[in-house]
């Protein structure tokens, strides 16, 4: 595999939420399994056994559709505390594996193993070793790709669902073949609207992508940016990395990738504000405060927007995050406004330091400090509340 090249291995857990569900409910396996909204209301699904998805079932479907395709279909509404412990216990079977594990969502991981391969003798059976111990801890499975970045890892993982494992090529020339007769659409940034786009022009696999004029694929998609970024990953070129070190952050924050492009604004507001919970606690398990919020935005055709704010003094506190976060969404899509479909939303907060006042000086304590102080106590009660409630788990 080369001397000193990185080693990445994609996690996936298959059809978490259900698979999730069959925990506790023994007699559903084998049985198409829709976690969502009932089958009559005005929802959508949030993920189905492979059972439903046999009767074209799929994420982000309206509920009410999913019941017309499989009647017979057990709806059950998600429970994401119980879906989080035991996302929890597969994140301490990871970190087995690397020190180094960047969490996607709670089903979705990527691991940097170059340093422990060594350890299991071969990649091939480190992955299988996780596959394995993930099985008997969790009692649910997951798919793996292991390859030489984050993109490659992340396509080998959907080569063998379920339950499976992908060791993809490691040499340019492999990887090429590899990609060729592929369609375009597992590329990152080649959603829905790149895809329609390309084709009127024939373009439909890696291949046909990896022989195109770079000028001439920007003219089809309008941008020279997106061009280079998406001819490169024909060819299974990118330079994106796992996040290695936390030990001195310069910021913390959180993103989720949704499993199907999402239109529905409040779904994604929804999935900020459990980012904000998830990014708050996090911040708090050292003493410190955050000067500046930032969002960020990626849709379907991978363009991504990100903004930030000031806060309106250093915070730690849920409340501070969340308005700032719901504020930062509501400036870059107004209720008014349409917005192309949402792969992935993230949140997080920089400019850290180490107290409230740093580098200020006050005499007295004014009205804004006394808030902070009340609406970071009622935070850190919360957190221990939370603390309580995951050890009875």
């Amino acid at each position: 595999m080369g001397e000193g090249r990185r080693i990445i291995l994609h996690v996936d857990m298959d059809a978490f939420f259900a698979s999730a569900e069959l925990l506790r409910h023994e007699e559903w396996r084998g049985r198409p399994v829709i976690v969502g909204s009932g089958p009559h209301e005005r929802g959508v699904v949030s993920t189905c056994s492979y059972e439903a998805r046999k009767y074209g079932v799929h994420s982000a479907m309206p509920s009410r559709t999913a019941f017309k395709l499989c009647p017979h279909a057990i709806f059950t509404p998600p429970d994401m505390k119980f879906y989080k412990k035991v996302s929890e216990q597969a994140f301490e079977v990871f970190s087995h594996y690397s020190p180094y594990v960047e969490a996607v969502s709670v089903d979705e991981a990527f691991l940097d193993i170059t340093g422990t391969v060594h350890l299991h003798g071969s990649p091939e059976k480190l992955g299988e070793a996780l596959r394995a111990e993930v099985r008997k801890t969790c009692g649910v499975t997951c798919s793996v790709g292991i390859a030489p970045n984050r993109l490659l890892a992340k396509i080998g993982s959907e080569q063998r669902k379920p339950d499976g494992l992908t060791v993809m090529p490691f040499e340019p020339e492999a990887i090429r073949d590899f990609l060729a007769p592929k369609p375009v659409g597992i590329l990152w940034g080649a959603g829905k609207r790149t895809v329609d786009a390309l084709k009127p022009y024939g373009i439909a696999t890696c291949a046909q992508l990896q022989n195109i004029d770079e000028s001439e694929l920007a003219r089809i998609l309008g941008s020279s940016a997106a061009a280079k970024s998406l001819k490169a990953h024909s060819f299974g070129i990118s330079s994106d990395a796992v996040a290695r070190d936390e030990t001195e952050e310069v910021s913390v924050s959180r993103e989720h990738t949704f499993k199907t492009d999402v239109a529905n604004r409040e779904t994604v507001r929804e999935a900020l504000v459990g980012l904000v919970a998830e990014v708050a606690r996090r911040f708090r398990r050292k003493p410190r405060w955050a000067k500046t919020a930032r969002l960020k935005l990626r849709t379907d055709d991978f363009k991504t927007f990100s903004r930030q704010m000031p806060f309106p003094r250093p915070s730690c506190d849920d409340i501070a995050f969340r308005k700032a976060a719901l504020a930062l969404f509501d400036a870059e899509w107004p209720a008014s406004r349409r917005m192309p479909s949402i792969r992935l939303v993230g949140f997080g907060v920089a400019n850290i330091q180490s107290s409230p006042s740093e580098g200020e000086q006050f005499l007295f304590e004014n009205t804004e400090d006394a808030q902070r102080r009340k609406r970071e106590r009622l935070s850190s009660a919360l957190d221990r509340i939370h603390a309580l409630f995951d050890g009875k788990r």
